[in-house]
């Protein structure tokens, strides 16, 4: 059984019309995944906004109740509310709490025995922290998540971030916890916000060695990317033996993506949807829970990564011969004139890739050796070894 949750209510999830975040992306993705017949004869579960009780499982009381004043209060706002990033916006705390509660649905389903694999792709807002909001980000939905299964019948999550920027929030809210291995795979601090996820954040105490970080070059392409997680993500699911992946599926590392610098495709995040599904099933009993995250190209590049998401949660992958229907691009040609709308739903790139042999022979190997060495023999892995 696979859940897809989803209600357009989630669209109240609006940071402005000139806001990069804006929620026609989300939109856009059911249209195209319905036009395609990805969403054929597949009930859509309807979030309702998460409760005060399980908001605290990571925020503070005092930044839940600065959210709910927000609106009222004008510019006098602290909590990292009221910026260029994160906007106030009507009905702030609804419009996020629902968020978490659409995340929080899809884990409940996999908890429960009613799906093995769950998907919300309004969720992803990793980089919310206890107390303020950051890149775009209200309330932790990942993080809030994660915490509701560790006391619902799991004590080892693997949380997999694939978006552009490094998954901070998550990881600060795990970072002293063994029962979560963190992994993120994001363009280099040095290059990009937030300036954290370097090889040597590792985790503090028990969690020594359970967050994982794989800084890229910008300009990383899909072969490079893919050898890159191939190196690093199985030997250490491996040993881990996780009874749930939780997958944050970011698209901003497009080529075409205008807040960041690596250049995958639609392909290639088809390609590690695909490989998350069998990490899942190699080493977590099948269980995937899968959430959304960044994607700023919101007309070309998030609608068919992410409707490629929805396909590969519900086994319905998309043939590469795929075209996009004609009824979709004259719909969105009437809200985007200006833009060349992608006639098919892959940008046949080339995603084949030489799997890491130990050997350094660019920057990106050089990331590679550097995350090794810095976490595999915390698990017992050999860093220089390419058989791991």
């Amino acid at each position: 059984m696979r859940s897809v949750v989803w209600d357009k209510a989630l669209l109240a999830y609006d940071l402005g019309e000139m806001h990069p975040f804006n929620p026609v992306r989300l939109a856009l993705t059911i249209k195209l995944a319905t036009e395609l017949g990805v969403l054929e004869d597949v009930e859509l579960l309807v979030p309702g906004a998460a409760g005060e009780d399980e908001l605290l499982r990571v925020h503070a009381k005092g930044y839940l109740d600065a959210v709910r004043e927000a609106p009222g209060l004008g510019a006098d706002l602290a909590h990292g509310l009221g910026t260029d990033d994160n906007p106030v916006f009507p009905d702030m705390h609804e419009a996020s709490a629902l968020v978490v509660g659409g995340t929080l649905l899809a884990a409940k389903q996999i908890a429960s025995g009613a799906a093995e694999r769950a998907v919300n792709i309004a969720g992803g807002l990793h980089h919310a922290m206890p107390d303020r909001a950051s890149g775009f980000c209200v309330y932790n939905d990942c993080a809030i998540a994660i915490s509701w299964l560790l006391d619902n019948g799991f004590d080892r999550i693997a949380y997999l971030d694939t978006d552009v920027h490094h998954g901070d929030g998550v990881q600060a809210a795990f970072y002293g916890d063994p029962r979560v291995l963190t992994i993120s795979l994001h363009q280099h601090p040095r290059t990009l916000w937030p300036g954290t996820g370097y090889a040597r954040e590792l985790g503090a105490g028990k969690g020594n060695g359970y967050a994982v970080n794989l800084p890229l070059p910008p300009g990383t392409r899909d072969p490079a990317w893919l050898r890159a997680w191939h190196a690093v993500v199985p030997s250490l699911l491996e040993q881990f033996e996780p009874q749930l992946i939780v997958s944050q599926c970011g698209v901003d590392s497009h080529a075409e993506d205008p807040l960041a610098d690596l250049s995958l495709s639609v392909d290639g995040h088809a390609a590690i949807y695909r490989n998350v599904r069998e990490l899942a099933r190699r080493y977590a009993g099948g269980k995937w829970l899968a959430i959304g995250g960044g994607g700023y190209q919101l007309v070309r590049v998030v609608p068919r990564s992410w409707t490629h998401l929805l396909a590969t949660v519900l086994d319905r992958d998309i043939p590469e011969d795929t075209a996009i229907p004609e009824s979709w691009r004259d719909f969105v040609g009437g809200l985007a004139p200006r833009i060349e709308l992608p006639k098919a739903m892959f940008d046949r790139t080339d995603t084949d890739f030489l799997a890491w042999g130990g050997d350094v022979s660019d920057a990106t190997d050089g990331s590679i050796l550097e995350t090794r060495r810095a976490v595999f023999p915390l698990h017992g892995l050999e860093p220089d070894d390419p058989r791991d």
